[in-house]
C-alpha cells in the first residue's frame, strides 16, 4: 500500500470508525503488564494512532513525533534546574511521547502491517531513550544537588542498569517467542494479565515513571530555596 493510497483511505473512513476498529483488533494484554500501560497509554495511543492514521502519516514518522517529545523531556532534565514548572513539562512530554510510542505500532497495523526497518527504529529509539532518561537524571542531580550526600548518585546509576536490563529481557522474550513458533511448537498460554498483577509491577512501569517526574522541582521549594 503506497502512502497516497492509505492516506485516501484513511479519510474516507471517520475517525470514530478507526478507533472502533483498532478497539476491536486490540491485543489482549501480556501477562504482568503495567496498569497504567494498560488502561492509560494503550487508548491515549489508540486515539492518536486514528488521529495519525487519518493525517496520512507512516508508523516512522509517528515513531519520530514520540522521540521529539520524549528527548525534549529528557534534554530539559539534564539542562534545567529543577523548579514546579520544569516537572510538569517534563512528565508532560515524556507522557506524551510515550502515547505516539503506543501508536506508531497501531498506525503500522491500520496500513495492513509494519516493516523489519520500522520495528528496528522503533527498538533503538526505545534503547536510547530508557538509557538517556537516567543519564538525564544523573547529570541534574549532579549539577542541582538535593542533598549534601553523593550516595543519592548511585540511584540513576542503578536505575540505568535495571532498565536496560529489562528492556534487553523483553526484547529478547519476543524473539524467543518468534523462534518457538517458527520450529511448529505449541507455545504455552501465558494467561491474561490481571488486575493485581497490573498493579503490583507499577514500579517497573513507565508510564508511572513519567508521572514520578511531576515532582522534579519538589525539592527546589524547600531546600534550594533556602541555600
Amino acid at each position: 500500500m503506497t502512502a497516497g493510497t492509505a492516506a485516501t483511505g484513511a479519510r474516507a473512513e471517520s475517525y470514530a470508525d478507526v478507533v472502533r476498529r483498532l478497539a476491536s483488533a486490540q491485543k489482549k494484554a501480556a501477562r504482568g503488564a503495567p496498569a497504567y500501560s494498560i488502561r492509560v497509554n494503550r487508548p491515549a495511543g489508540r486515539l492518536l494512532a486514528a488521529w495519525a492514521y487519518r493525517q496520512g502519516l507512516t508508523p516512522n514518522q509517528v515513531t519520530a513525533i514520540s522521540a521529539a517529545f520524549t528527548f525534549t523531556g529528557i534534554a530539559l532534565i539534564a539542562l534545567v534546574q529543577p523548579a514546579a514548572w520544569l516537572g510538569i513539562a517534563v512528565w508532560l512530554l515524556l507522557a506524551v511521547g510515550y502515547a505516539f510510542d503506543s501508536a506508531d505500532g497501531q498506525v503500522a497495523r491500520l496500513r495492513g502491517g509494519g516493516s523489519l526497518s520500522g520495528e528496528w527504529l522503533d527498538h533503538v529509539v526505545d534503547c536510547i531513550k530508557i538509557s538517556s532518561l537516567h543519564l538525564a537524571v544523573l547529570v541534574s542531580m549532579f549539577r542541582w544537588p538535593a542533598t549534601d550526600s553523593d550516595a543519592w548518585l548511585l540511584v540513576p546509576v542503578v536505575y540505568a542498569i535495571v532498565a536496560a536490563a529489562s528492556f534487553f529481557a523483553m526484547i529478547l522474550n519476543d524473539q524467543l517467542k518468534r523462534v518457538h513458533q517458527v520450529s511448529g511448537a505449541t507455545a504455552p498460554d501465558a494467561g491474561r494479565s490481571t488486575l493485581l498483577r497490573s498493579l503490583l509491577v507499577i514500579p517497573t512501569d513507565y508510564g508511572f515513571l513519567c508521572i514520578v517526574f511531576a515532582l522534579l522541582g519538589a525539592p527546589s521549594c524547600s531546600s534550594r530555596s533556602t541555600r
